[in-house]
């Protein structure tokens, strides 16, 4: 089923949709706190664009005050993040959702819209962006609306401050989430050996999946599917979707990543005393296994993969946007087939 829902969505795809809206969206940094004007063309872009697909666009502005988060003023570098309590930020989220949107568990399609200061972002993450924006079409053309919510996260670099307060209206509201797909850095892929690194440790922690990179000589030409045991089988469904994209887009290789901290702020702790474990919570998804909503994370693995990361030259050209093409397809198929047990 799944791979028949796959095959119709990838004839659908059109890679060059997807190079304009990163154009469109890394043409400069995204910060609303440092470069607000640019950040707000982000906003109207993506707004346009859910709603020239038939999507129902809410802005949810957000005043927040005293919020532990980091700087987006690191640069390239990612360790040591730079811890900060943020004495006041004013920001604000997009959520869509098709109008007749059935009254049963949503499946969230996410992914955050800023940037650090110092890069463009097209991998980070006008490249998550751009898939969202190309799945709504692809739902959007569908004659039932889907069960399904578009949001785009603000100051994820500031230390995931949009999604923890999205999560929290969610559960605050008491609406069913069935999962979140998190869309973090998806369009980078370096296919040649040597193109692919682990971070220290990685091989002690999760030694399956250090022999996969392996086998492949660190190819990396792959797409990692982090998900938590809530999520394992959302995870193999996107797999599946991946690897049968048709004839018109090439079959995109997976490796899936389980990390087996509990849900909730116990798993936090956890991370800090295994570091590899916590990189598998950079992203937005984490906000919502804070919640114990299920989520997770599709991505070509940042930094260590892509050494233009954070810094200036994370441009357009750099991305693959044929294989972007089957991570949207393969999102929206597995968003529609969603396992509901």
């Amino acid at each position: 089923m799944i791979e028949s829902a796959m095959q119709a969505l990838a004839g659908k795809v059109d890679p060059a949709r997807l190079r304009r809206d990163v154009d469109v969206l890394a043409a400069f940094p995204r910060s609303r706190t440092r470069t607000p004007n640019a950040m707000a063309e982000a906003e109207r872009h993506v707004t346009d664009e859910l709603s020239a697909a038939g999507w129902q666009v809410e802005r949810q502005p957000f005043d927040l005050r005293w919020q532990p988060g980091t700087t987006d003023r690191q640069g390239h570098r990612l360790l040591p993040l730079k811890p900060r309590l943020h004495r006041r930020l004013t920001g604000a989220n997009l959520l869509a959702r098709r109008p007749g949107h059935p009254r049963r568990p949503t499946v969230l399609i996410g992914a955050h819209l800023d940037s650090v200061d110092a890069s463009p972002g097209a991998d980070d993450n006008a490249s998550g962006v751009a898939v969202l924006l190309e799945a709504a079409r692809l739902l959007g053309a569908l004659e039932e609306p889907p069960p399904v919510t578009l949001m785009c996260f603000d100051m994820e670099e500031l230390g995931l401050i949009g999604s923890r307060y999205a999560a929290r209206q969610f559960t605050d509201r008491q609406e069913q989430v069935a999962g979140m797909l998190c869309l973090e850095s998806v369009g980078y892929f370096a296919p040649e050996p040597g193109g692919q690194r682990l971070p220290a440790g990685f091989g002690l922690a999760f030694p399956t999946a250090a022999r996969e990179v392996r086998a492949q000589r660190f190819r990396g030409d792959f797409t990692l599917v982090v998900h938590r045991r809530s999520t394992q089988g959302a995870a193999a469904l996107w797999q599946r979707a991946a690897a049968c994209a048709g004839p018109a887009l090439p079959a995109l290789p997976s490796i899936a990543l389980r990390d087996r901290r509990p849900e909730g702020p116990l798993g936090l702790l956890i991370g800090l005393a295994v570091p590899p474990a916590n990189h598998l919570g950079r992203s937005d998804h984490a906000s919502f296994w804070n919640r114990r909503i299920p989520a997770l994370m599709l991505t070509s693995t940042a930094n260590f993969r892509n050494r233009h990361y954070h810094r200036p030259t994370d441009t357009p050209d750099l991305l693959d946007y044929d294989r972007l093409a089957v991570v949207t397809a393969a999102t929206a198929a597995t968003a529609l087939h969603w396992p509901r047990g």
